[in-house]
């Protein structure tokens, strides 16, 4: 079975990647980091158009993003948008032509209209309620990233520690996210692949911990990583502000998901492997 992953370089994607080949999968890589045959923002794109023609499944992983920081600096930009909106239309426009079964990547963000990243993702929703695809929901997974503009919290905050000997944070730190550790990621990406026809195309899978810590707490933890190696200065400093994005009580979890997958990894254990992963660019 070939499997294709649109994005593969990227955070999910790499881990994916990775997890497939080792169960046996013959997985086939498409990501910008290749080659610009690869950039799935030209239209017409023949290397997809063949990859995607030639496969069995794809997970549609691709997308221009990042965590809070890139965000809150780009996703208001002409660019950031267009470039979106070329990638949901060339692929969607080819996963509708060969008719193959696929997985879009969404985010609990998708329902906040005051979002443009979260408004494109609710495009990638309907496009694949139309294809009969599945859609699943990522709340705050995290793993080794290896675009330090486009990190996410926890590798932002251990790459800032090693780097400069702080994190700062863009909020106080109260808001409570879930966090998922990429590997668990790509146990539930398999178990959606391997089961497809069991789930409806209409409702979309939220895949995460189903557990919430502080940004506060998740600080603490890392800081901890750092006292036990016996870099005792590193600083956590909080910032003003609150996160609305986040504390938005439309974003609930829906664990139906459980029934057929369960994370395992805890968030300290997972923040152990990703400082120790990191810990090695640093020696």
């Amino acid at each position: 079975m070939n499997i294709t992953i649109l994005g593969s370089a990227g955070q999910i994607g790499a881990y994916l990647t990775e997890y497939l080949r080792k169960k046996g999968y013959e997985v086939t890589e498409f990501d910008v980091v290749n080659g610009e045959d690869e950039d799935i923002t030209t239209i017409p794109n023949p290397k997809l158009m063949r990859a995607i023609r030639m496969t069995d499944f794809v997970f549609v992983l691709a997308f221009d993003v990042g965590g809070s920081r890139y965000l809150k600096k780009y996703q208001h930009t002409f660019d950031f948008v267009n470039n979106n909106t070329r990638i949901l239309a060339n692929v969607f426009n080819l996963l509708g032509e060969y008719k193959k079964p696929f997985v879009f990547a969404s985010s609990q963000m998708s329902n906040m209209s005051y979002s443009p990243y979260g408004v494109l993702k609710r495009v990638g929703e309907l496009y694949t309620q139309t294809l009969k695809g599945l859609t699943v929901k990522f709340w705050n997974v995290y793993g080794v990233e290896n675009d330090p503009e486009k990190s996410h919290v926890i590798t932002d905050f251990i790459r800032r520690g090693f780097e400069e000997g702080q994190f700062e944070m863009l909020t106080d730190g109260t808001e409570e996210r879930q966090f998922l550790y990429a590997e668990d990621c790509c146990e539930a990406l398999e178990t959606v692949m391997e089961n497809y026809t069991d789930f409806k195309p209409e409702d979309p899978l939220h895949i995460t911990s189903f557990r919430s810590e502080t940004i506060k707490e998740v600080a603490a933890m890392i800081k901890g990583c750092f006292y036990t190696d016996g870099m005792y200065d590193v600083e956590i400093n909080p910032g003003l502000a609150k996160d609305s994005v986040q504390m938005d009580k439309r974003n609930e979890a829906d664990n139906y998901i459980l029934s057929w997958w369960v994370p395992k990894t805890t968030i300290d254990k997972g923040i152990r492997k990703v400082y120790n992963e990191m810990k090695k660019n640093y020696k």
